[in-house]
Formats: structure tokens, C-alpha cells, sequence
């Protein structure tokens, strides 16, 4: 299906098999937008999910997952900038467990690294938004997304096996492979972000995305 569906909608229509009148609780999961500035305008690391997978099989997206319970004790290098943990912490909390999370899985996914492996570097992540799927989805996720520019990753892209055709897009080469509805929203707010003259993305009001993509401001 075009990315433009709503039948794969990353997370807001989580696991499109089924529905369940029991709202299920979302788990907490982040994802890691990392960029960098080319001639050619941004470009952002993406990879292509596996099609046996359960979630979201075969379409393009940013490297992310749960967040474990221990992704809130993890040491790392550099903790998160105040205005980034308070984003972070407007709905529910665990600013360092989800910023964590997200390093995490794009270690797993990709073998990159915010700094030192062992300890990686939270100071350089922004945040940018977050998706919620559905009520009636009978798997859903509270989702983060956070930034972080190339430059401080370490390692080489290597896949693990979850995340195939991994590499730097451009919007336009993103936009025209096969990605979920909200990956497609997801990205065209990190361009937003990206507009911005620098000095005026701290001060960015955070978003979410509610139900079949439904974008407000975040409270």
C-alpha cells in the first residue's frame, strides 16, 4: 500500500490484524531520528522492517523500540539537556529511560552509537514528538521521538537482521518507499524542526499524534 495509508500506521494503528473492544494500556517506546546535513538537503537514517515481523512488517522506519526496565539505570556519558528532559517528562515521566531506549535500540538496530557504547552521550538529543495508537488496537505504544545529528554517532551501519536496507534517506527517497501513514507525518515534522533557524528549536512546542493521526500540540 502507498505510504500515505492508514493501514500501517507507526504506532497509531499498531498491529492492523485485529481490534479489541479492552483499551489495552500503550507501553512507552521511543525511536532515534538521526540526520545529516548533505547538499542535497537532510537525510535521515531509516531502515526497511523485516516482513515476518508481527508490527509493522516490511515498511520503512526510524530505528526505535520499547523501552526496557533497565534503560532507566544505564549509565551513560552525558545526561539529557533540562529542556529535553522536561519534554520528555510532560506525560508520564521517565525522561532518561526513554532518551536511553532510544540509544539503545539504535545500537541494536544499526551498530552505531551515540558516543562510547558502554556510556553514550544523552546531551546531544533533541525531542520532537510523540504518537499514541488507538484505543481499540489490541498492540499499542506510546512513542517518542527524538533527534540526534550523525555527527555524534560512532561505528559502522550494520544490520541486525530486524531492520534491512538500512542508510540515509532524503525526504523525497523516504517519502517514495513503502512507509507507514504516521512515519510519513513523523518526518515531515522533523522537516519543520529542521526549518527552524537553530537557535529556535529549543524553544519548539512539542507535538503528539493522537489516533488515526490526529496532530495537536503537546500540554
Amino acid at each position: 500500500m502507498a505510504s500515505g495509508s492508514s493501514d500501517f500506521d507507526n504506532p497509531g494503528a499498531a498491529d492492523m490484524a485485529g481490534t479489541t473492544r479492552r483499551p489495552v494500556r500503550p507501553r512507552d517506546a521511543a525511536s532515534l531520528i538521526l540526520w545529516r546535513e548533505t547538499r542535497r538537503g537532510p537525510e535521515v537514517l531509516m531502515g526497511r522492517r523485516h516482513p515476518r515481523l508481527r508490527f509493522m512488517p516490511d515498511v520503512l522506519v526510524f530505528p526505535g523500540g520499547r523501552v526496557d526496565r533497565g534503560d532507566a539505570r544505564a549509565p551513560a556519558g552525558s545526561e539529557l539537556r533540562p529542556e529535553v528532559a522536561a519534554a520528555l517528562n510532560r506525560v508520564g515521566g521517565r525522561a532518561r529511560a526513554i532518551a536511553m531506549a532510544a540509544v539503545r535500540e539504535l545500537r541494536e538496530e544499526t551498530a552505531l552509537s551515540l558516543g562510547p557504547p558502554e556510556a553514550p552521550d544523552l546531551a546531544c538529543l533533541d525531542y520532537l514528538c510523540r504518537a499514541v495508537t488507538p484505543p481499540d488496537r489490541p498492540i499499542r505504544f506510546n512513542a517518542r521521538f527524538l533527534i540526534a545529528p550523525a555527527e555524534a554517532a560512532q561505528g559502522r551501519i550494520a544490520s541486525s537482521g530486524e531492520l534491512a536496507e538500512l542508510g540515509f534517506y532524503t525526504p523525497a527517497e523516504a517519502q517514495a518507499a513503502r512507509m507507514a501513514s504516521i512515519t510519513a507525518l513523523i518526518l515531515a515534522e522533523f522537516l519543520r524542526w529542521h526549518a527552524l533557524p537553530p537557535a529556535e528549536r529549543a524553544g519548539r512546542q512539542p507535538v503528539r499524534f493522537l489516533g488515526m493521526n490526529r496532530r495537536y500540540p503537546e500540554r
